[in-house]
């Protein structure tokens, strides 16, 4: 991107998977449920684009809800509240003891007294299928330009994109 061309949708698929890796947490709850979604950890594999995985606890509401394939809907917000991104897919539990020892880090530790061997220890694979991702129109920049007599509606629908991932 240029000056003030407008991302294309692959340019904020990348920033988003960027910003996902740097931030890693996500609002996550399963469609059609009465699970309140919860706020939960990301692990992201190398450059990987998907699966998205998270460590948890054996007896949450979220795992308690799932059935095989279930349809989820994440959400995220970088830090700097540049990137909004609404994810849907599909969430499973995926114990692969590969990618458990493969993702393992001294965070997740801490949360499981037995460690990798611990039997509360549930890892979930987020498939994710599509997403709407934007960027945020709030800035100093389209403040200035809305003083100037520009309409921020007109240029802020050219910052959201809708991808399948």
């Amino acid at each position: 991107m240029k000056g003030s061309e407008m991302p294309t949708p692959d340019e904020l698929e990348a920033k988003f998977w960027k910003a996902l890796k740097s931030d890693m947490t996500m609002m996550i709850g399963l469609d059609g449920s009465n699970i309140i979604p919860r706020p939960m950890t990301a692990q992201l594999e190398a450059e990987a684009r998907g699966p998205i995985w998270f460590f948890t606890a054996r007896e949450t509401e979220l795992v308690l809800g799932l059935s095989s394939g279930s349809q989820a809907t994440a959400t995220f917000v970088s830090k700097g509240h540049d990137l909004f991104a609404t994810v849907q897919g599909r969430l499973q539990i995926d114990n692969d003891r590969v990618v458990i020892d493969r993702l393992w880090n001294r965070y997740v530790e801490a949360w499981f007294e037995g460690g990798r061997d611990d039997p509360k220890l549930t890892l979930l694979r987020f498939e994710p299928e599509q997403a709407e991702i934007w960027l945020d129109a709030s800035s100093v920049v389209s403040g200035i330009k809305m003083l100037l007599g520009y309409d921020p509606k007109e240029e802020y629908k050219d910052n959201v994109a809708k991808v399948d991932l």
